[in-house]
């Protein structure tokens, strides 16, 4: 009976021992699996990421060497004893050819990482093209305080005294959709030398631009998006709960300087970015959170000493992702690549756009496009369609640095031959200025 006992516990231990022996291999098999796709994931991304510094650092040196060449075309154009009108005017085209290379590098390599994507359709845009100075911009209604139109080291701005509260003037009052971005530049500057939470501009969305957004319906509330020129913040109660969101990015603590604001939102996140750095990454606002229109509020501690001021305001409505339009449509319009005025150099901006395409076309190696850009109909018709042809170029160029094989890449130009809003307001000329990625099929 005893050897019976025996016998019955050593094979309920040892077969406890092997479940448990079991049990333990099959944890540790899983953490190694678990451990080894972090491992690979992470080296993925390291790689992405040397990848996208190589084709930032290739971009520097051919803005270098472009810079180069134009040095030794004024050199030897400084030769030449005479030079008339026309030779003038040839010279003029050869610099602006050369601007298909040149992507200002300079500028774009600190937007590497940049993901911020502008909506697809622009409800509302002002550049204040057409402004006349000293009266109030035409564009916008004043809610309080006092704005007009200046110039500023030579460009126009709207200028805004302390306390200043300003809307865009639209002809319904709801006209924020549920995925929206906007985008602006503000200036910072105070001769005094505070920090910066001395001065700010801030994002209000409750209908009579007061400081508490109680949306309709909801026990929330939210106050003002406040934005500084090296940080950000958000106070409310979402479902219930208060919350108090910050993001800075000190690198940015310098004046006097101009800060490129974007902000994102989607049903119910929020991001917000200065210039290329996200500095807030919301992800949920609740369901209270729907916002119809917006304000811009000024604010600086003194009434003296700053200047308070914005630029190139635009509003455009989401859509899909660039991969699900292309699946759906067979290509994809942007309007988030932005160059300068008459030239077919890309604005930093831009970044954010290039960085998905290219991203996108890393994972999808059956994708092809053909590049097409669009203007709107300023100006002279084939003069337009040179230009839309440069920029086209530009784009290609970007993304081959990126790694994208360039017979992967077409490019044409079409001017302002195929339009798809009118060119008779901002909006429409701003929609009509666009690049569209045509996908190539065999």
């Amino acid at each position: 009976m005893k050897l019976l006992k025996i016998a019955l516990f050593a094979s309920i231990f040892l077969l406890a021992t092997t479940t448990t022996h079991a049990q333990f291999w099959k944890k540790l098999g899983k953490k190694i699996e678990k451990a080894t796709e972090e491992t690979v994931n992470r080296k993925v991304e390291d790689k992405a990421a040397e990848k996208t510094d190589q084709a930032m650092d290739s971009l520097f040196n051919a803005d270098k060497k472009i810079k180069r060449k134009r040095r030794n075309k004024k050199k030897k154009r400084g030769k030449q004893e005479t030079v008339n009108n026309t030779e003038e005017d040839s010279t003029d085209n050869e610099d602006y050819n050369d601007q298909v290379d040149d992507v200002s590098a300079e500028n774009l390599k600190p937007w590497s990482n940049y993901n911020f994507v502008p909506g697809d359709k622009i409800i509302f845009q002002d550049d204040l093209m057409n402004e006349e100075n000293g009266e109030f911009p035409s564009r916008w209604d004043l809610i309080s305080g006092s704005a007009d139109n200046a110039i500023l080291n030579g460009e126009q701005i709207i200028n805004m005294e302390k306390g200043t509260i300003i809307t865009p003037l639209m002809d319904k009052t709801s006209y924020l959709p549920e995925v929206f971005t906007i985008e602006f530049d503000a200036y910072f500057y105070s001769e005094k030398g505070f920090g910066s939470e001395w001065q700010y501009y801030d994002i209000r969305f409750s209908p009579t631009a007061a400081k508490n957004y109680k949306p309709e319906g909801s026990e929330d509330n939210f106050y003002p998006l406040l934005l500084y020129r090296d940080a950000a913040s958000l106070k409310g109660k979402i479902n219930g709960i208060p919350k108090d969101f910050k993001g800075a990015e000190k690198v940015l603590d310098v004046q006097p300087v101009w800060r490129h604001f974007a902000i994102s939102f989607n049903k119910r996140s929020l991001k917000v970015f200065v210039d290329q750095h996200r500095i807030l990454n919301i992800p949920n606002m609740g369901k209270g959170f729907k916002p119809q229109q917006f304000s811009i509020y000024a604010h600086s501690y003194y009434k003296d000493g700053y200047v308070r001021a914005i630029k190139n305001i635009r509003v455009a409505e989401g859509g899909k992702k660039l991969y699900d339009q292309v699946m759906a449509e067979g290509r994809f319009v942007t309007r988030g690549i932005l160059f300068d005025i008459n030239r077919a150099t890309l604005k930093p901006e831009s970044m954010g756009v290039i960085n998905t395409v290219a991203k996108m076309m890393q994972q999808h190696s059956e994708l092809s496009f053909t590049i097409e850009g669009h203007t709107d109909s300023d100006g002279d018709e084939a003069s337009n369609l040179e230009l839309s042809a440069q920029r086209a170029l530009a784009v290609k160029n970007a993304l081959i640095e990126f790694g994208i094989d360039q017979n992967r890449l077409q490019t044409e130009g079409k001017g302002e031959s195929v339009p798809v809003s009118d060119n008779t307001t901002p909006e429409g000329k701003a929609n009509n200025r666009r690049v569209e990625f045509v996908t190539i099929t065999e």
